[in-house]
């Protein structure tokens, strides 16, 4: 009877598929967002690179500019995994349909199922057609970074799932007006997760901050990958815990605040 149901996930992802399959520009959205970055950071790369050559300096510093089009292309995909987390979960807030859901045999952690799931299906969507655009134009291949690129994806799924999980729980209990979160959290993140620069680069007082976010293990590994041709399993392993105690409290504050939403009645009025 506690069991999660199979058969009540997959038809929540296939609710979800069908919303996205019916409208085109939700699809096109998907990859149009994830190439203009591409494209711009890829001619930022070639152009750091030309100067670089012209000016007779090789070496570890052109190999340093190659890694800003892996950097966006994670980034990236953390931030559409998370949106693909949120957005799903959104579309129920703005239909209305929230309180309906939860009065169905639906239970919370089934729904959270199905919401990662179509999380993983936005995210491969939109940013397997632009790693390989990247490939085409650029000639950055992600893919030949090997078995780096599932420590990569994993931990910043993970993130994603945690990050959507309490902006989640935020909307239910403070409606529409907490909406915003979703589209903006990450990017308070950003500069403290070091996409773009090492650690180092950050004042001592705040390369705590910056080893205390998940994303940044990814984002040093991809540099030790690139530059040095090390892959340090050590910061994909300690990204990995932090990441776990993030998706636990994640899922604890969703069903603390539905619960709290429950109790105050807000459930009703999403919408309004």
């Amino acid at each position: 009877m506690n069991r999660l149901s199979l058969r009540r996930i997959g038809a929540m992802i296939a609710r979800y598929l069908y919303l996205l399959r019916s409208s085109w520009p939700r699809i096109a959205e998907l990859i149009y967002w994830p190439a203009i970055q591409m494209f711009t950071w890829g001619f930022l790369q070639t152009y750091i690179n030309g100067q670089a050559s012209a000016a007779g300096v090789t070496g570890r510093f052109a190999v340093a500019a190659g890694t800003l089009i892996g950097a966006l292309l994670l980034w990236d995909s953390l931030f559409r995994a998370q949106l693909g987390f949120s957005l799903s979960f959104l579309e129920e807030m703005w239909s209305r349909n929230m309180a309906n859901l939860l009065m169905s045999p639906l239970r919370p952690l089934e729904f959270v199922a199905a919401l990662m799931a179509m999380s993983l299906i936005r995210l491969a969507i939109g940013i397997l057609p632009v790693t390989g655009l990247a490939f085409l134009f650029f000639g950055f291949n992600l893919w030949a970074l090997g078995l780096a690129v599932a420590a990569f994806f994993v931990n910043l799924v993970l993130t994603s799932w945690s990050i959507g999980l309490f902006v989640s729980g935020l909307v239910l209990r403070n409606g529409m007006g907490a909406e915003a979160i979703a589209w903006s959290i990450l990017f308070f993140v950003m500069p403290f997760a070091c996409v773009y620069y090492p650690v180092a680069t950050l004042p001592s007082w705040l390369q705590w901050v910056a080893w205390s976010l998940p994303p940044t293990y990814v984002f040093e590994g991809l540099r030790a990958l690139l530059v040095a041709h090390v892959f340090r399993l050590d910061l994909m392993v300690e990204g990995f815990a932090i990441n776990i105690s993030l998706l636990a409290a994640g899922t604890l504050a969703f069903l603390v605040l539905l619960d709290s939403a429950r109790r105050a009645g807000s459930l009703l009025q999403m919408g309004e």
